[in-house]
C-alpha cells in the first residue's frame, strides 16, 4: 500500500538555495536575521545579509573558485555562518559541512573524499584545518571567519567592494534539479559516513513542502543551538527561518544555563531541539530559574522522543504537546511533521506526510512485500526532497535508494488508521531475544521515566548461551547514589513483557550521543567488546 500526503502536492522549487532562502531578504530590510546569543549581542539585518553573502560570493570568485568547486565549511554556529553558506552556493559552489569536533584525520578524511579545494573556518579550529589541508594536499585557500595572521578574513570579505563589475557574482549559472547545494556526511544505513548530494531543488523543495505543517513568519523569533552543519539544523534553523523573515539566535553550542537565559533574554517563541534537550527541559531543576513564557512551542527530531518525556516537558512548560518531526540526510531532510495546528497529536506520533511525498511500511522478513495494515515494518520514502545519491558510491546509492525510486530508510514504523506515522526504532538496532524483537528505544524511554535515572541507553549483548539480550548503560540522578542494578531490572520487569525484560545493567557517567541527540550505540558496543574476557 503506498501511503500519500493530505495536503496538496507541491510544485519543485527550481531555484538556487541562496534564492530561495533570501529572495524576499530586501523586503524585510532592517529586520535582525540573525542575533548573537552570547555575550557579543552582535546582529545582522536581512539588508545586510543580502549584501554580505553576495560580497563573500564575489570575494570566492576572485580568489578563483569556480562552479562545481566544493567548500568546507568547518566552524560552530555563529552569525557568520550562513554568510559564508549563501557565499558559496552562489559562487557556485557546493558545501560540504564539518563537524566542528573532528580530529585532523576525520576532516583529511571529509576533505580527501569530497574532493575540496577551499576551508572556511575559524581561529580556534585553524590548526585542525591546517593540520587537515596538510594530509590532503591540494587546498588552494583556507579563510576565517574571524581573524588569524596569514589567513584571509570573512570579515574582511564582507567589508569590501568587490572589484569586478557590480553583479557580476551572481552569473553563475546553477541547475537546481543536478546541481550540488550542500554535501553534509551520513552514515545512513550502514556505518560508514558517505557525501550526501543533495541538490539545490531538493532541499528548497523540502522547505516549500514545511509551510503549511510548520509555518514560520516575520517575528518569529528561534532559537539555533542545534548545529548548523547537521541538515536538521541546516533546515529549521538557518534556511527556514530566514527564508520567512525570522530572527534567528545563535548559539555556538548547548550549555543549559546559556541556552535558557536566551530564551529568557531574547523572548524565543520557537524551540527546535533533540530528545536530550527536552529531557533537560521536563527534569533539569535549572530550568525553574528562568522565565520561559514567551514560547509557543517545541519541535523536536533527529532521535526517538518517548511520549511520556514529551508530555512531561509539555507540562512543566505549559505548553501545548512537543511535536516530532521525521527525516534523514538523505531526504533533505524532512518527511513527516506533527502539525502545529493540530490541538491533540496522538502520543508518540512523529507525524504526517509532507506535501508531495509517499510512503509504504514493508514486511521485515520479505522487504519486497507490503507490512499488514497497522503492522511494524520498514519505512519507505519517495518525493522530490530524495538526495541525488551518494557521491562517488553508486553501489551504496542503489542500496539505498531502489528502482523504483523508494528510500529504504531502515527505520521500523507504523501508521494509524488515521496517517500518523509512529516509528519504533532502527532495523539493525532491533535486539532479536529468542526470536522476539525489541526496540531498544522502548526500554531507554522507560527507564528515562524513573526518577533516579538522569538518562540511559539500551544494547544488545549475547549471554552465556549465545542469546542476544537487552543490556542498559544508565547515568544514575546525582541525588541517587544508591541506585542499583537490581533495581533498574526490576523496576523494567513491572513495566514490560518478559521477553523485553532487561537482563544486564552498567552505570556509567554519560551516554555517547552524537550532535543529533542520537545515541551512539557503536561506542557502547566498542565498550562492551573491549571488557570481554580474551579467549585463548
Amino acid at each position: 500500500m503506498i501511503f500519500h500526503s493530505e495536503y496538496a502536492n507541491i510544485e519543485a522549487v527550481d531555484r538556487p538555495i541562496h534564492e530561495a532562502v533570501l529572495g524576499r531578504a530586501a523586503e524585510f530590510g532592517d529586520a535582525v536575521a540573525l542575533v548573537d546569543g552570547t555575550d557579543s549581542g552582535t546582529t545582522v539585518t536581512y539588508a545586510q545579509l543580502d549584501v554580505f553573502h553576495r560580497r563573500i560570493a564575489a570575494a570566492l570568485t576572485e580568489a578563483g573558485l569556480r562552479k562545481g568547486d566544493v567548500l568546507a565549511l568547518h566552524s560552530p554556529n555563529s552569525v557568520a555562518y550562513p554568510v559564508a553558506f549563501y557565499g558559496a552556493t552562489r559562487a557556485g559552489a557546493s558545501v560540504t559541512t564539518v563537524h566542528p569536533l573532528s580530529t585532523a584525520e576525520e576532516f583529511a578524511k571529509q576533505l580527501r573524499d569530497s574532493s575540496a579545494r577551499w576551508i572556511v573556518t575559524v581561529s580556534p579550529l585553524l590548526e585542525v584545518a591546517r593540520r587537515s589541508a596538510e594530509l590532503v594536499g591540494g587546498i588552494q585557500e583556507t579563510f576565517v571567519c574571524d581573524r588569524a595572521p596569514g589567513h584571509r578574513s570573512v570579515l574582511d570579505m564582507i567589508a569590501t567592494e568587490p572589484t569586478a563589475t557590480p553583479g557580476t557574482e551572481t552569473d553563475v549559472e546553477i541547475d537546481p534539479a543536478e546541481d550540488i547545494a550542500a554535501l553534509p556526511y551520513s552514515s545512513g544505513t550502514t556505518g560508514t559516513p558517505k557525501g550526501v548530494m543533495l541538490t539545490h531543488r531538493s532541499i528548497a523543495t523540502n522547505l516549500a513542502q514545511l509551510d503549511p505543517v510548520i509555518p514560520m513568519r516575520p517575528g518569529d523569533r528561534i532559537l539555533a543551538v542545534l548545529p548548523f552543519f547537521h541538515i536538521y539544523g541546516l533546515t529549521a534553523l538557518m534556511n527556514a527561518p530566514l527564508r520567512t523573515g525570522a530572527t534567528v539566535v545563535v548559539l555556538p553550542r548547548f550549555d543549559l544555563d546559556q541556552f535558557l537565559g536566551a530564551i529568557e533574554k531574547h523572548r524565543i517563541n520557537g524551540l527546535y531541539v533533540a530528545p536530550p534537550i527536552v529531557l533537560a527541559l521536563a527534569k533539569h531543576p535549572a530550568v525553574a530559574r528562568y522565565d520561559l513564557s514567551s514560547l509557543d512551542y517545541i519541535v523536536c527530531s533527529a532521535a526517538p522522543l518517548d511520549s511520556r518525556l514529551a508530555e512531561a516537558c509539555s507540562a512543566r512548560l505549559g505548553l501545548p504537546p512537543v511535536r516530532q518531526a521525521y527525516g534523514m540526510t538523505e531526504l533533505s531532510p524532512g518527511t513527516h511533521v506533527v502539525p502545529l495546528d493540530v490541538d491533540n497529536p496522538p502520543a508518540g506520533a512523529v507525524g504526517k506526510l509532507l506535501p508531495s511525498t509517499e510512503m509504504r511500511i514493508v514486511s521485515l522478513d520479505d522487504p519486497g512485500t507490503d507490512a499488514p495494515e497497522g503492522a511494524t515494518g520498514e519505512v519507505l520514502i519517495r518525493g522530490p526532497q530524495v538526495m541525488k545519491g551518494y557521491l562517488g558510491q553508486p553501489e551504496e546509492t542503489a542500496h539505498m535508494i531502489d528502482t523504483d525510486g523508494w528510500v529504504h530508510t531502515g527505520d521500523v514504523g507504523r501508521v494509524d488508521a488515521d496517517g500518523w506515522l509512529f516509528v519504533v526504532d532502527r532495523v539493525k538496532e532491533l535486539i532479536k531475544y529468542k526470536g522476539f524483537q525489541v526496540a531498544p528505544a522502548d526500554l531507554e524511554a522507560l527507564l528515562l521515566t524513573h526518577e533516579s535515572i538522569a538518562d540511559a541507553a539500551v544494547i544488545g549483548v549475547y549471554d552465556e548461551d549465545g542469546n542476544e539480550i537487552p543490556k542498559a548503560y544508565v547515568v544514575r540522578q546525582p541525588t541517587a547514589p544508591g541506585l542499583t542494578e537490581a533495581d533498574v531490572m526490576a523496576y523494567v520487569a513491572e513495566h514490560v513483557a518478559p521477553h523485553k525484560k532487561v537482563r544486564r545493567v552498567e552505570f556509567i557517567g554519560g551516554v555517547p550521543r552524537a550532535v543529533s541527540g542520537k545515541i551512539l550505540r557503536r561506542e557502547l558496543r566498542d565498550r562492551e567488546r573491549e571488557s570481554e574476557p580474551e579467549t585463548t
